[in-house]
Formats: C-alpha cells, structure tokens, sequence
C-alpha cells in the first residue's frame, strides 16, 4: 500500500480534528529524565516522550493507548505543567506554557482539570466531600460562602451525586469507589475548565462502574463542550468515549486516528497486536490462540536505531526500519502511521 507522506509545514497535521481552533497545540515535544549514578554522575536520560506532535481542539475527546511504559503519563504531566519539556512547545490557547509567570499558571490551573487514576489516593482523608470541593474555588480567591456552596451543590448535582445533603458531610472512606471517582471528577469540574485530563479515570474501579463513569465524563465532555484527553491502556473502552485515538509506543506516538478508522483499519503493526491483545467478550474465542509480538518493549535509556518497534515486528523492512526513523504516512484523511510499509 502507498501513502502520502505528512509534510509538517503545510498548517495544521495530518491526523487533526476538523472541531474549531486549537486548544492545545503540542510540537516537536521531548521529555527526557536525566538518571545519575551515586558518586558517578550523569549516566543517561530516560526518553520518555520523543518527538510528539498533536492539535486538540475545543469540545474535542480524544484517547491516548498505549501499554505501561510508553510515556502516556509522562506526556500528560507535561501538558499539566509537572514535568518540564526538554525541548518542543506546549501551547494552550495560543499561549506557551513555558514561558508562564505564576500569575499565568493560576490562570492555566483554572483552565484544566485533572482526574486522577486512585480516587482514594486522590482524596485528602481528613477532609469531607464539601471542604474538598471547596479548596480550589478557596485557592482561587471565591471569598463568598454562599456562592461557593451553590456551585459546590451545582457539580454535586452534575456528577449524580445525590441527594447532595447526604453527601456534604462524608469522608472519603464513607464512600465506595465510584462514589470517591465521583468526587474527583467534581474537583476537576468545580473551576469550569475548558480542557479535563482523566488518566486511567476507571482501571481502579469494579467493572460494573466503569461504563457509568466513562459515561458521566462522556455526558459533561457534551454539555459543558469540554477538549478531553483520556489516558488508557484498555483499547475495549475507547470507542464509547473518544473520537480520535494516538496510538503510544516507546515515547513515539506511532498512529493517529479516528476511533472507528483505527479500531476498523489498524495500520500500525503496534496497533494491531494492542486490538489481538484486547479481551474479547464471546466465551466462543476464549481457546483461540492469539499471535503477540515476541520480546518486550525497549529500554527508554537506550531505545533502539530506526522504528522503535522494529525489534518485535514480523513486517519489519531490513535495513531500512531498523536504521531511519519512520515519517508520518497519510493512511486515509486523517489516518495517519509512522511506519515505512505505506512508504
């Protein structure tokens, strides 16, 4: 198959929303940790986001997959303000969020919320539900008790948390697991931000909770036209959710997509061992014997020449994917895939 190759100066990417403006534009982003030896100095860095490049937009979800290691959290801290790019740009609203003074990143924490993956580790213990919605409107400089009580009922309300009176007053440990995710996602909502980044929002909670939870941030994503960016290793739960998927592997972003384009017609090698490795439903299959890549993910220290995946690929060129580094490939309008096959 023959595709067209990405040309990053044209405006916008290949691979991007056709939604309204940019929200968050990130380019060329690298983040690297540096790993020191006691006594010995520097000894290396860890890569863990090498070269990202995406546009999300506003009211847009899009998901980020990838199995454990392959710098989704890393990414998302960065986009937060935790980590530190070592080289690229993030920018939000037109603004570059390396360049921010401190009046700007109380400004930036109004604009994103943030959903962690533990809502019990995510949750001051010592605080009821209403003091722990309170905090950030208090942060904020919302001086009257009154309003902030209407707004802390109003996200209460939003997030099915009710009756609301029954609630105010409890604990974190009073509360089952969806009930704590609940809160969590009432803390990101209470600021009424424009961008939400849920990591991992339901790997923590019972199955029989995660499609309400996944559907709670699906229906305030709508209502309020909020960008959201969904941190997952679990391809099974993406489609209800988002509808472009960046597919992680090794700090690479490897393919681009939308959900039904990328669950349908998985141009990556990665992607398609991550959809044969999902688990499927149909007790019929469960003897079916199911072809993985061989061998383990690469080191980030040092990660290896050309395509990062080329050590585990059974299409893999010689001498080409295991020494250039893969472009962008335009499978289909907005499909794009770094690997040398659509060359």
């Amino acid at each position: 198959m023959v595709a067209k190759m990405v040309d990053d100066s044209r405006a916008g990417f290949a691979g991007e929303s056709i939604k309204g403006d940019v929200l968050l534009s990130v380019r060329d982003l690298h983040v690297w940790f540096e790993l020191r030896r006691f006594g010995f100095g520097h000894a290396g860095y860890v890569r863990a986001v090498d070269d990202v490049s995406f546009d999300l937009r506003y009211g847009e979800a899009v998901a980020v997959v990838g199995e454990s290691g392959c710098g989704k959290s890393s990414l998302m801290k960065t986009i937060l303000g935790l980590n530190k790019p070592t080289k690229g740009d993030v920018k939000f609203d037109g603004k570059d969020i390396n360049s921010f003074s401190t009046q700007d990143w109380q400004w930036y924490r109004r604009q994103v919320g943030y959903v962690q993956q533990d809502p019990f580790g995510a949750l001051a213990p010592f605080m009821t539900v209403q003091r722990i919605l309170e905090e950030p409107l208090i942060v904020h400089g919302v001086k009257n008790a009154a309003e902030r009580e209407q707004r802390v009922r109003k996200v209460m309300d939003e997030v099915k948390l009710s009756p609301v009176d029954d609630f105010l007053s409890k604990y974190p440990h009073m509360l089952s697991g969806g009930q704590q995710q609940r809160v969590v996602i009432a803390r990101a909502m209470i600021m009424e931000p424009k961008l939400i980044v849920a990591d991992e929002p339901v790997s923590m909670l019972d199955a029989s909770v995660r499609v309400e939870i996944l559907k709670l941030l699906r229906g305030l994503q709508e209502s309020h036209n909020l960008a959201m960016i969904y941190i997952t290793h679990d391809l099974s739960t993406v489609r209800y959710f988002s509808e472009r998927i960046f597919v992680m592997y090794a700090g690479n972003v490897v393919e681009k997509s939308p959900v039904d384009d990328i669950l349908k017609n998985p141009s990556h090698p990665y992607t398609s061992a991550l959809l044969t490795a999902t688990s499927d439903p149909d007790s019929r299959n469960a003897e079916t014997f199911k072809e993985i890549p061989p061998g383990e993910p690469p080191s980030l220290v040092t990660p290896p020449s050309g395509c990062r995946f080329h050590p585990r690929c059974s299409k893999k060129i010689d001498n080409l994917c295991d020494v250039e580094v893969p472009p962008e490939f335009e499978i289909s309008p907005g499909h794009v895939a770094t690997c040398w096959l659509y060359k």
